[in-house]
């Protein structure tokens, strides 16, 4: 069963039999490019993701601790070393701000899971640790979950 089959990554309702994630847990597998929200029955609904790229990735478990629509975005030192001539911050909405239309906060540092501004890099180990979503996907997991919702990531 498809959910919006109008995007090129439009979420999917897959098989998802994991006893070690309950219903409502985020579960982001690298390796995959894939972002899967468990569902009762053994189900979750499938999004392709970008990961971060080599010795970018992080694994382990956070949760989401705030949620933010077209949100600013200020470049991390490790971004900013790479990338001087960036301001220090963009303006949320601006065509030119990489968090695209949404962003969830994680617990585990400077990371996010959010839109994008660049919708060709989905399928990709390409960020610097953040899981981008095309736009219509945040969108929809957005309204799906709150705050302290647990994301567990897999390599």
């Amino acid at each position: 069963m498809c959910l919006p089959a109008s995007a090129v990554s439009a979420a999917e309702v897959v098989g998802f039999a994991d006893n070690r994630f309950r219903p409502g847990t985020i579960v982001i597998k690298n390796s995959e490019k894939r972002l899967y929200l468990v569902l009762r029955g053994n189900r979750a609904i499938r999004y392709k993701v970008a990961v971060g790229k080599r010795n970018k990735s992080w694994t382990g478990q956070a949760q989401i601790t705030a949620k933010y629509v077209r949100p600013d975005w200020a470049p991390s030192p490790e971004v900013r070393r790479d990338f001087p001539h960036l301001p220090a911050v963009i303006k949320g909405g601006a065509p030119n701000n990489p968090m695209g239309v949404a962003a969830m906060t994680l617990s585990n540092g400077n990371y996010a899971i959010h839109g994008t501004n660049r919708p060709g890099s989905i399928g990709r180990a390409v960020s610097y640790g953040c899981i981008r979503m095309a736009n219509h996907d945040i969108q929809d997991l957005f309204q799906r979950v709150g705050i302290r919702t647990r994301v567990v990531a897999l390599p």
